[in-house]
Order: C-alpha cells, then sequence, then structure tokens
C-alpha cells in the first residue's frame, strides 16, 4: 500500500525528472532511492531494450516488492536492484549517464559525501536530477514534522555544486498542492 501511496503521489515529479535526464534508447541510468518504484519504470522506459536501469534503495521492504514486481526485467538484466544510500552506493565510478533523486534529500544528515557519491558514479558531463518540494511547501504538511530535514533550496545548490555537479537549472513544477524543484545538473 505505500509503495502505491508513493507512486501516485510523487508520479509527476518523478515522471518531469526522468524527462530532464533526456537519457534515452540504450543509456544506463540510476533512480537512487526508488521507493515505490514509479521511477523504475519510467526509466526503463526511458532506456528502451538496449538500456540498463540502476535501482538503489535503502529499504528492505521497497526492495522485496520491486525485486518481485519487476522479475522478468531483472532476469532480462535491464534492471539490477541494489541495497544501498547515496552516501555510499554499491554502483561502479563513472558507470552511469544519468541518474535521479526525488525526495530523498529531506533524510541525509550530510549533503556533502551523498553529493560527491553521486557525482562519483555519474560519467563526465553526465546528468543527475535532483527532486525536491519546496521548503515552504513542505513545512506546512503534517508528515514533514517527523525525521525530515526541509533546506533552502540555496544550500541544496550550493552542496550540489560543490560535488562537482553543476546546476543549470532550478524547473519548478507543481502537483496544485505545492512546488517541487527540479535540480538539473551536470558531472564537470
Amino acid at each position: 500500500m505505500v509503495s502505491r501511496v508513493l507512486n501516485r503521489g510523487n508520479y509527476e515529479t518523478v515522471a518531469a525528472a526522468v524527462a530532464a535526464t533526456e537519457a534515452g534508447a540504450g543509456a544506463t541510468v540510476a533512480d537512487i532511492g526508488f521507493g515505490g518504484g514509479v521511477g523504475l519504470d519510467e526509466l526503463l522506459a526511458a532506456v528502451g531494450e538496449t538500456g540498463t536501469v540502476h535501482g538503489v534503495e535503502i529499504a528492505p521492504t521497497m526492495l522485496d516488492q520491486a525485486g518481485k514486481r519487476y522479475r522478468a526485467v531483472i532476469a532480462a538484466g535491464r534492471l539490477v536492484l541494489h541495497t544501498g544510500a547515496m552516501h555510499q552506493m554499491p554502483l561502479a565510478t563513472s558507470s552511469v549517464d544519468a541518474a535521479i533523486s526525488t525526495n530523498t534529500v529531506y533524510f541525509i544528515d550530510d549533503l556533502g559525501p551523498a553529493f560527491a557519491e553521486l557525482a562519483r558514479v555519474v560519467r563526465p558531463s553526465g546528468r543527475v536530477v535532483l527532486g525536491v518540494g519546496d521548503p515552504a511547501d513542505m513545512a506546512r504538511m503534517p508528515f514533514t514534522e517527523n525525521r525530515f530535514r526541509l533546506r533552502p533550496i540555496a544550500e541544496i545548490t550550493e552542496q550540489l555544486e560543490a560535488a562537482g555537479l553543476a546546476v543549470q537549472e532550478d524547473r519548478r513544477i507543481s502537483d496544485g498542492r505545492m512546488v517541487f524543484h527540479l535540480l538539473v545538473g551536470e558531472k564537470r
């Protein structure tokens, strides 16, 4: 049930993040903190039959559900699931053309090491798209009182830049309830 709620609530933001990667057929991409898996669906469609999607997730329940749901594409080698967090990813250096991560920064204590690790796994000139709810809008949501760390977008952007990810754009999208920022960066 949680994964369905996550997928429904995050679909527009995740779909926009995948589109912003500009990943095409044959690309190797990653969804860091894939939650309910909607990003995996969108990335698999974007890279087609010849591409590879890596899903990195810390929650055993989400990994288990994804393993069952995507059994066929895992067997075909198109999807590889990994247990891990953004600050310590089980991916090789410069192994992905693009990566997305939406609604994950709220749970990261120290952005510096996490973003450095994100930069490590992306190839030179590769794209990173980070989806973040606007902090003012997020602060009004009752669920953010528990364990959410809300940061100004400028702070997140500065940390991405410091990690070697040049933020080229702050795309703002709205789901009618709140504004989301898509921070679109490229590895220098």
